[in-house]
């Protein structure tokens, strides 16, 4: 018999003894759940429904109408007549379905406590009987489960100790079968590891280790043969080689001392726009001809050794558009060079040339000095006014009205330099992973709304703008931050201010939202396209205007969604070209 089979065999035996086993069980115990099910279904809830009959009936004595009395013996008394199991049990529950109409016609005839008595007892000894037609038969009920468990138990154990027996005999016989061939190849292989081919394995019968052994034998004429041989190193070598390679995510191509493309991996060939069949073998000057990228790959290749380096260090970042996007990649050339031992000396053997993508960084340093040139001219703009006013100041032939008004501009460019300064700390913070301090208690939010239209209403009387607040009569308290959501509020105001053309109005809305209560501010400004929408809450972010202005430093936004989504709400806008935007957020109910 073949080994395979033999195995099989005994696993399949082991497979069938265990479902048996697991089958039985199951059957077992099914059947006694759906028996305790059945007796939890009918036996208990008849007397579960008994015991609220005799609070019912107790109640009757003392107020027959209350909720717990006549009304309560009705619904359990219906209830009780669907749930009929036992023998006698319909002849109880009809006596009380009779008992119960017999004492509703002496409560409507208005009989006196003592003349219904009578039938409130009778009821009262019908309950009795009810409830102990079903312990009774709880009782027996569990007393025939139990002996139905301890007989399946019996049955089970003897099955448990068959299929141990069985089992028990597969593991004796099949790993022995299986092992001794096993023994036979160690004894050759031990040989062989000695260098001694010529020990070979006995060929017994067509089974599997039979074609093992035939294969051995096989291998070890071929294997002196092959003994000083180091292809199968080589291969695996190339092959590990070839695999790292064509894993990189940066292109690479390798030329040879007379600068042949002896090698360029799929990133290469994807950027090239060629497939391997045609650069593999071919001058790169060739090849170069018809390709701009590589025309390009090899301008700083040109001249001398000495100057290679630096023309490759010099050597700008190139461009290549993928997928609609401009991705930079940096160019690195590695000279290869193999010690001659003729010679005596390194011999100059090829280059490798590398593309590396550097767009993230190239985005990174594109972010950095967006934000320098943006901190710059905000810092510039506030710091220009302050210094002309305070020369203004100087003037003592200045009207005192007009010394009143222009203190006034510089208390307004001194908090707009604090608050530029107070957001960049806060993400500071936030990048050091300090986190955001939340002090969340239950907060009205028209409190919110009322200081946060109070601190920017000098600049809504500057643009002469109209505030339109709708807050609903109903509005839940939100469990927010008192500061950090008023400072969120402020901020939207002061960039739909910002925004809105003269005389014109801005709304803020507060409305319950089911578990949330939802704050929006919409303004009449130039709108915002939907590509630009998430773009908004991105740090630095700038969406100049039809006008130049850049807005802000690019950080309140961003700063904005940090406060609302660390309170568990969330911040979003809604807006379109030349229809206004809507900012909204929400913060949970206050429980």
């Amino acid at each position: 018999m073949n080994l395979k089979t033999l195995i099989t065999l005994g696993f399949v035996a082991m497979l069938a003894l265990l479902l048996a086993i697991g089958g039985y069980a199951y059957y077992t115990v099914h059947r006694l759940d759906r028996s305790s099910r059945n007796v939890l279904k009918e036996n208990f809830y008849s007397v579960e429904l008994g015991q609220r009959m005799q609070r019912a009936l107790d109640q009757m004595e003392v107020d027959p109408n209350a909720p717990g009395g006549l009304p309560r013996l009705r619904q359990s008394l219906t209830r009780e007549a669907g749930n009929i199991t036992e023998k006698g049990e319909k002849e109880v529950v009809d006596s009380l379905t009779q008992g119960q109409a017999d004492f509703q016609r002496l409560l409507d005839a208005g009989a006196p406590p003592a003349a219904r008595a009578p039938t409130l007892e009778l009821l009262r000894r019908q309950t009795y009987r009810m409830v102990a037609l079903n312990t009774a038969a709880l009782t027996r009920k569990n007393e025939l489960a139990n002996q139905n468990a301890t007989q399946a138990g019996r049955y089970l154990l003897a099955f448990i100790a068959i299929s141990f027996l069985l089992g028990l005999m597969f593991v004796l016989s099949v790993p022995e079968a299986a092992v001794n061939p096993l023994r036979k190849l160690t004894t050759s292989l031990e040989h062989a590891t000695d260098n001694n081919f010529t020990s070979t394995i006995p060929v017994e019968g067509g089974s599997e280790f039979g074609r093992v052994a035939t294969a051995f034998n096989r291998m070890l004429v071929q294997l002196q043969e092959y003994r000083s041989s180091t292809m199968a190193e080589l291969i695996t070598a190339r092959n590990r080689t070839a695999s790292i390679v064509s894993g990189l995510d940066e292109g690479l191509l390798l030329l040879d001392e007379h600068r042949h493309i002896i090698l360029a991996n799929p990133m290469a060939c994807a950027l090239l726009g060629l497939p391997a069949e045609q650069l593999v073998g071919q001058p790169a000057a060739a090849v170069a001809e018809g390709n701009d990228l590589l025309r390009e790959i090899l301008r700083p290749l040109q001249v001398d050794a000495a100057r290679r380096g630096q023309a490759v260090a010099d050597a700008p970042l190139l461009r290549i558009a993928q997928q609609g996007e401009e991705v930079f990649y940096r160019l690195a050339v590695q000279e290869l060079v193999s010690y001659n031992d003729a010679l005596k000396k390194n011999e100059f053997v090829g280059q490798i040339v590398t593309l590396r993508n550097v767009s993230d960084f190239k985005k990174l340093d594109q972010v950095k000095s967006n934000f320098l040139a943006t901190v710059s001219h905000e810092l510039k703009t506030p710091l220009s006014s302050i210094n002309l006013n305070t020369k203004l100041l100087q003037d003592e032939r200045l009207p005192a009205d007009e010394r009143q008004r222009i203190t006034g501009f510089i208390r307004q460019e001194t908090q707009r330099l604090q608050r530029m300064v107070a957001e960049l700390l806060d993400i500071s913070r936030l990048d050091a992973g300090a986190g955001i301090q939340l002090d969340a208690k239950p907060t009205n939010l028209a409190d919110v709304v009322g200081f946060a239209t109070a601190t920017v209403q000098p600049q809504l009387d500057d643009k002469n703008l109209r505030l339109d607040l709708q807050l609903a009569p109903d509005l839940p308290a939100a469990r927010a931050d008192v500061e950090k959501t008023t400072w969120v509020l402020i901020n939207l105001l002061a960039n739909a201010i910002r925004y809105s053309p003269l005389g014109e109005t801005l709304t803020v809305r507060a409305a319950p939202a089911g578990s949330f209560v939802q704050v929006s501010v919409r303004d009449r400004g130039p709108g915002i396209a939907a590509e630009h929408h998430e773009r908004i809450f991105q740090r630095f972010a700038q969406l100049p205007d039809k006008t130049g202005y850049r807005g802000g430093s690019g950080l309140g936004l961003s700063i904005a969604r940090e406060f609302i989504t660390t309170q568990g709400g969330r911040l979003w806008v809604e807006s379109e070209l030349g229809s206004g935007s809507t900012f909204h957020f929400t913060l949970p109910v206050a429980s």
